[in-house]
């Protein structure tokens, strides 16, 4: 009789070999084929894009700031530019380039370009605008009080002129809030310094730094901290008589603030030392 058996293991081995080059040739196909159709996509969608008009472009570019694609969006509207220098709508394209700048918190970027239309498109219905998110974008760049303030003293300056310039627009308030907020940082950083050279037994640029305060600053509450400092610092200095004139002045100035009954007792206080003698007061 003849025999026909085999070995299992070599054929079992081999068709496994077999199923698992078609499974890695199916996987370059797909790999192939996907690549194929994103070219195709690709460029139908750039012809697309070429063939439309101004208007149109814009629009696309509008859709895709809208669903928050800030990158895609930022180069059409740089296309735009580029491509309808003249036209209607270079300055939607600008303003909304600025914008999407500011979205993608590219503070610095965003200034430029706003300040690119405030400058070349000055008749344009998006400048208001535009001037408000200038200082907004500087209003973004201020840092810590501890730190280096240009940008907070920009964000203030284009809030004014944003003020200035457009008294009656809607926005007005929140500008003022952000200057009042602005100031508050800088009457900070300035008091802190004053403080800082007290202690370093400075006492002159101490000195200096606590009036700056009290003259720059005087709607924050860091004046009226200043001044009380200053005093204070006068009497540690045995300077009586330019203590006494600045106590009458916080007295004049600052009439609810906490250290107002002991500035009163201490200029009482000084008066009668001052005059030889001793009031009850």
């Amino acid at each position: 009789m003849t025999d026909f058996t085999f070995e299992a293991t070599p054929f079992l081995t081999n068709i496994a070999c077999y199923f698992n080059e078609i499974k890695a040739l199916m996987r370059i196909y797909l790999i192939i084929s996907s690549f194929s159709l994103l070219m195709l996509w690709g460029c139908a969608s750039t012809s697309n894009v070429n063939e439309m008009s101004a208007d149109e472009r814009l629009q696309y570019a509008l859709n895709l700031y809208n669903e928050e694609d800030y990158e895609e969006a930022a180069t059409e509207f740089e296309a735009l530019l580029l491509q309808y220098p003249g036209s209607s709508i270079v300055d939607d394209a600008q303003y909304y380039l600025g914008m999407c700048k500011y979205n993608r918190d590219e503070f610095i970027l965003a200034a430029y370009e706003f300040s690119k239309l405030i400058k070349n498109m000055p008749a344009s219905e998006f400048v208001a605008n535009s001037q408000y998110m200038l200082a907004e974008s500087y209003y973004q760049l201020s840092p810590d009080f501890t730190l280096d303030q240009k940008y907070t003293v920009k964000a203030i300056e284009e809030f004014q002129a944003f003020i200035d310039f457009f008294p009656l627009n809607e926005k007005v308030g929140e500008a003022e809030q952000k200057i009042s907020e602005l100031n508050d940082k800088l009457g900070h950083k300035e008091y802190t310094i004053a403080y800082i050279y007290q202690r370093m037994e400075y006492y002159t640029a101490s000195l200096r730094y606590y009036e700056s305060v009290v003259e720059t600053y005087h709607d924050t509450k860091y004046a009226p901290m200043a001044l009380y400092g200053k005093i204070m610092l006068l009497m540690d200095r045995e300077r009586e008589d330019e203590a006494l004139t600045e106590m009458k002045r916080f007295l004049r100035l600052y009439p609810d603030d906490e250290n107002f009954q002991e500035v009163t007792d201490m200029k009482n206080g000084l008066e009668a030392k001052l005059k030889g003698g001793f009031s009850s007061n």
